[in-house]
């Protein structure tokens, strides 16, 4: 039986907090390490406990979950953040995003789909909620609009074909296996795709990538 995912908790509402901490508990794939109510206690924390995944809050005091989002994933990179908020406004889910987020639920989500998303953040999937994904097809969309002028950065080392393929479906929200069954390639193969693509696009997860992707232009 593998290890459970190692979760830690960052909320600056203390009765949401233990409410959540009791939660997890009660599933076996996941363990709750901690709990803080700032974004610069749980920058601490992550020094100290070397979580597989924080959930964090975006509205807190003295530092805000985008601010420490953006640090904690400029310092320790292979920790996983999902945001869990309250809001589901595009300013708010698009600052979470860019700061490095892996996926965005709402607080009033059930207790099933929010296992499901940490358990897929720390496979190195992504997930958004479908009242947020369909805010980031909307932006996809729109800036990919013709006529539309942008500044677009250039990768030192192109994509390959089969890459950009691979990055099409991944920016479409789906897993390894999924991607496999679409482009009939095996599980393994798709993996290193995905490695392949993330390393190219100089980003460290599969959100970032559809991102950066847009940007670029290439989906």
């Amino acid at each position: 039986m593998s290890q459970p995912v190692r979760i830690l908790l960052v909320d600056d509402q203390s009765l949401f907090l233990e409410g959540l901490k009791i939660l997890l508990s009660l599933e076996k794939r996941l363990d709750v390490v901690g709990e803080c109510c700032d974004g610069r206690k749980a920058l601490e924390a992550c020094r100290e406990q070397r979580p597989d995944v924080v959930l964090m809050d975006l509205n807190m005091p003295i530092m805000d979950g985008v601010s420490a989002t953006k640090a904690l994933k400029e310092e320790m990179p292979s920790i996983r953040v999902l945001a869990l908020t309250t809001f589901d406004d595009d300013e708010r889910v698009f600052d979470a995003l860019r700061a490095g987020a892996s996926g965005y639920l709402l607080k009033d989500a059930p207790s099933e789909q929010l296992v499901e998303a940490i358990l897929a953040v720390h496979r190195g999937e992504s997930f958004l909620q479908p009242s947020i994904a369909s805010k980031v097809l909307a932006e996809f969309n729109r800036l990919s609009e013709p006529g539309r002028s942008s500044n677009r950065p250039i990768l030192r080392e192109p994509l390959s074909a089969r890459e950009e393929e691979v990055l099409l479906w991944l920016s479409r929200g789906k897993s390894n296996k999924e991607i496999a069954v679409e482009l009939h390639l095996a599980e393994g193969t798709v993996k290193n795709h995905v490695s392949n693509v993330l390393g190219k696009l100089g980003v460290m997860d599969r959100t970032q990538a559809a991102l950066m992707a847009r940007d670029l232009g290439l989906i």
